[in-house]
């Protein structure tokens, strides 16, 4: 990836060189490596996809090549894009500057750098040479550069040679409307007058951390070029947003009152603000002009208006994870290490035995501690103890800028001397990465597609629907649960939220289909500081039950876990909604169940499987409706890919594969590649094996396994999954020596159509069956085994346990059958689910004979039947069975043929 660099608060100058740059270095991207002039964010509010502009976060460093860099010849006014200029892989950095006598700090491999008077007038040059033409879009952007920097080729700086670039554009098609509309030419005497009483009268508050300021001007006449100070006093005085109104009259009795608006906060809209007044323009710039209006009183309405539109700012109550773990000052390295290790934290909280904070002790701070041996030594020595602490009712830029002034990476949240909460830089990056583009509603997301090395990767259309649109895509009675539940949770204090699956099913739903009856829900309370300790999922569960007396309340696992059932509802029809309380977990060895214990809705989607999985939507207020994606699940639905959330899921949880495969080949998604490598690694890694013989228990290679495979094998998709998971080498988790070769193949297809034509009325259950017959594929030394590790039933451990034997004497005996009597008698010891788990692995033609009882022969019943054996005098008692079985045999074989036949053949043979 090739880069051009604008510098912060890029001006047309900056823009037009890069743009000319793209021609120069076809394939290239633009990057603003942060904000712009006001002149240019509205220029490119309506030409931003004529050229080839990405956002920095967007940018994957590992895949930059070249670097090029305009306008500046300082790393300070390259933002954070700076740090890309160390990048050891990066071949080349060009600098394009038109000032001179600077002393660069970029450590360029090229210079341009020229007196002219705008860059933009170097990069004209060289296309001119290179005789590149360009399209009016590129033209127009570069005269913009030009005209801007030399102001029109009336500043001292002009050279002729930007007189002849200014040309050269005119001579490409550049527009002079456009270039007339946003030039900034200076303000005029009758500005700059302005300008002074405006900054003498401007009155300002601040609410929510950000500063509105707004001053009304009385002229005789209109004023024209009312933006451009607008746009001066927004800089010299660094406000966030500003209502400029100037009045003026228009007769003795009649007046008008322009109003210009500009805003630098986030979500706020000055748009909508201005179009109910009549008037419009973009979120973060509008404009009104009116007639015989009060002024005072529009004003006002603007500014109340921009009042309500202001964010309220995120407080450490929103950011923290809670609870807090923490270890005594005694606490020696060598087991601080260890809790590090068990829960991924970067550093721990030292506490007294009261409880009160007195110190942190970091990971780097414990590396350092064990370099020099000092495992044994208590933590006590090594903490720091000069802390910055916080409330949770302290905002975000607060945070950032404790952060960034001390150089903190973690800040504890004490509320009345408590430790209740703690923010780490890792929650700041998160939440001011999470970037949020709102269209004229208010509420769309914007997806960079290049984030996670997305940027090779064919992306479909994926719209993120508005919370709204997710509750239409729900049944309503579903919804209605949802909001009960809710509101249960926010008379506590709690936070709930809907996670997993359903929200995974409600994302990709297609709002044309219909509404959903999700069957399965998972919630997850949170409690942040309200101390939702590990009942609270039990407590929820119990109120809800108590509105809805339908359902049946289980709790169950050590973890306070609680489900409400309900069974053919007339409303909620089949329902299992589980609730539990946030919590993180930790495997104690490959394949166990998990030890989990209470935490944050972060650390509880962190603990999942795969990032589509690891979204939740939020239903309690303030701010419901919110989907959390920390792990960039929207985009992996966007991209269609299945990717794990830990390089080491899979070892830890062998089932993960199971389920990865599962919902790529139910979705119709990827694997994404290096998910598959962990997948493979985990398989050829032999851990499996080893666990097993180590721990007596091991249920993701049992009970849960056997789960997943359960949902697999009855799922209509279950032949393309197990073609998946041979494909990864996964079957080998069932048994190390079992493969889906083309002979296993032949043999399910067999299955099907045994199954089919045999069990008609589906008396057998089909998944156990095609299990059963996977397993049966294994020598018949394996088979009892590894049925009775996935915990089948008894019935069906025994069938594969005597399988061999079964087989041996079929295919031994059957060919030596000289009648039909003789095989019924031979076949008719084994079950259906023997005979066709004997059928699948049997020659064609003893495969035909079974098939031939199975179809006909089993069907033959006998010509007389007990009744008719009293009427011919015949005493009742157990030779009536063996009657009726010379009965049947001789039918089978063709000796009698009617009832006349039967009568005579019994008194031929037995006496009354």
């Amino acid at each position: 990836m090739d880069l051009i660099l604008c510098h912060t608060t890029a001006d047309f100058d900056a823009l037009g060189a890069a743009v000319g740059l793209t021609r120069l270095l076809p394939g290239s991207k633009i990057v603003l490596t942060g904000g712009s002039h006001p002149p240019v964010r509205d220029f490119l509010a309506l030409h931003r996809d004529e050229y080839p502009l990405i956002e920095r976060r967007s940018v994957n460093p590992e895949k930059i090549r070249s670097l090029t860099v305009v306008d500046t010849q300082q790393r300070d006014r390259l933002g954070k894009a700076a740090e890309w200029l160390d990048l050891p892989h990066i071949r080349e950095i060009i600098i394009y500057d038109h000032h001179l006598g600077q002393e660069s700090d970029i450590p360029a491999t090229e210079s341009d750098i020229s007196s002219v008077g705008a860059t933009t007038t170097l990069i004209v040059e060289q296309l001119q040479q290179q005789e590149i033409s360009l399209t009016p879009a590129e033209a127009t952007v570069m005269a913009l550069g030009i005209h801007v920097d030399t102001g029109s080729l009336t500043y001292d700086q002009s050279t002729p040679r930007d007189a002849l670039a200014l040309a050269w554009l005119m001579q490409q098609s550049a527009s002079l409307s456009v270039i007339s509309t946003y030039r900034d030419p200076g303000l005029s005497v009758q500005l700059q007058q302005l300008l002074t009483e405006s900054l003498e009268n401007l009155e300002y508050l601040c609410l929510h951390g950000y500063t509105v300021a707004w001053v009304t001007l009385k002229t005789k006449n209109f004023v024209p070029g009312l933006s451009s100070l607008a746009s001066e006093l927004v800089e010299l005085t660094e406000i966030d947003a500003l209502l400029l109104a100037n009045e003026y009259p228009l007769g003795e009795e009649d007046s008008r009152l322009t109003v210009i608006g500009r805003s630098q906060i986030p979500k706020t809209n000055l748009n909508l603000l201005f179009q109910l007044l009549g008037g419009g323009g973009h979120s973060q710039a509008a404009s009104l002009n009116l007639r015989g209006v009060d002024s005072e009183a529009i004003l006002k309405q603007l500014l109340d208006g921009v009042k309500a539109q202001i964010p309220h700012p995120l407080t450490a109550r929103d950011l923290m994870s809670s609870p807090v773990r923490t270890i005594l000052p005694e606490t020696t390295i060598a087991e601080a290490q260890r809790i590090l290790l068990r829960y991924g934290h970067s550093g721990l909280s030292v506490v007294d035995t009261q409880g009160q904070l007195v110190g942190i002790i970091s990971r780097r701070d414990l590396d350092v501690a064990l370099h020099h041996g000092f495992s044994h030594a208590p933590v006590k020595g090594y903490m720091t103890t000069n802390l910055k602490t916080i409330t949770p009712d302290t905002t975000l830029p607060q945070i950032e800028a404790l952060m960034v002034t001390y150089d903190i990476g973690r800040l504890p949240v004490l509320e009345n001397e408590q430790l209740v909460g703690l923010v780490t830089r890792t929650d700041v990056l998160r939440e001011l990465h999470q970037e949020r583009d709102e269209d004229e509603e208010g509420q769309k997301f914007k997806i960079q597609n290049d984030v996670r090395g997305l940027a090779n990767t064919a992306l479909t259309k994926f719209k993120i629907p508005l919370s709204t649109e997710l509750q239409n895509r729900l049944a309503p009675q579903l919804w209605q649960l949802l909001t009960t539940a809710s509101q249960e949770a926010e008379k506590r204090g709690w936070h709930l939220y809907l996670v997993g699956g359903a929200v995974r099913d409600l994302l990709l739903a297609d709002a044309a289909s219909g509404t959903l009856m999700i069957k399965d829900i998972d919630l997850v309370v949170d409690g942040f500081h309200k101390s939702a300790d590990v009942g609270a999922g039990v407590e929820l569960a119990k109120a809800l039950q108590q509105l809805y007396p339908a359902a049946r309340l289980e709790i169950h696992g050590a973890f306070q876990t609680a489900a409400l059932l309900w069974h053919k509802d007339p409303e909620l029809d089949s329902l299992w909604v589980d609730i539990a309380t946030a919590r993180t977990e930790f495997y104690p060895y490959p394949a166990a169940n998990p030890e989990v214990e209470a935490s944050s809705i972060r650390q509880d989607l962190y603990r999942r499987d795969f990032t589509i999985n690891a979204i939740a939507l939020r239903l309690t207020t303030p701010r419901a409706g919110e989907l959390l994606d920390f792990f960039g699940g929207l985009i992996d639905l966007q991209a269609k890919q299945i990717r794990v959330l830990h390089p080491n899921s899979f070892i830890e949880d062998p089932t993960r594969i199971y389920r990865g495969v599962r919902f790529a080949v139910r979705f119709g998604f990827q694997i994404e590649p290096q998910t598959e490598e962990f997948i493979r690694y985990a398989i050829n890694s032999g851990v499996y094996d080893r666990t097993a013989q180590e721990n007596s228990k091991t249920p993701a290679l049992q009970t849960r396994l056997k789960t997943e495979l359960k949902h697999i094998l009855e799922a209509p998709y279950w032949k393309s999954a197990l073609q998946l998971l041979d494909n990864l080498g996964a079957l080998q988790c069932i048994h190390p020596t079992l493969k889906l070769d083309a002979e296993l193949l032949r043999q399910l297809r067999l299955l099907e159509r045994c199954l089919r034509r045999f069990d008609t009325e589906q008396t057998l259950i089909h998944w156990e069956m095609r299990l059963e017959a996977l397993i049966a594929q294994l020598a018949p030394q394996y088979r009892a085994k590894v049925a009775k590790n996935l915990q089948l039933q008894e019935d069906s451990i025994k069938r594969l346990q005597n399988l061999a034997s079964a087989q041996t004497e079929v295919m031994e005996s059957l060919p030596k059958c000289q009648s039909p009597s003789q095989v019924v008698q031979l076949l008719r010891q084994y079950d259906l689910p023997m005979l066709i788990l004997i059928a699948l692995q049997s020659p064609r033609s003893l495969r035909h004979q079974i098939w031939e009882y199975l179809t006909v022969l089993v069907n033959v019943q006998p010509l007389l039947n007990g009744n008719d054996l009293k009427k011919l005098g015949y005493k009742p008692g157990p030779q009536y069975r063996q009657i009726l079985d010379d009965v049947v045999a001789a039918t089978l074989d063709g000796v009698i043929k009617d009832h006349r036949e039967a009568e005579e053949f019994l008194a031929k043979h037995y006496s009354h």
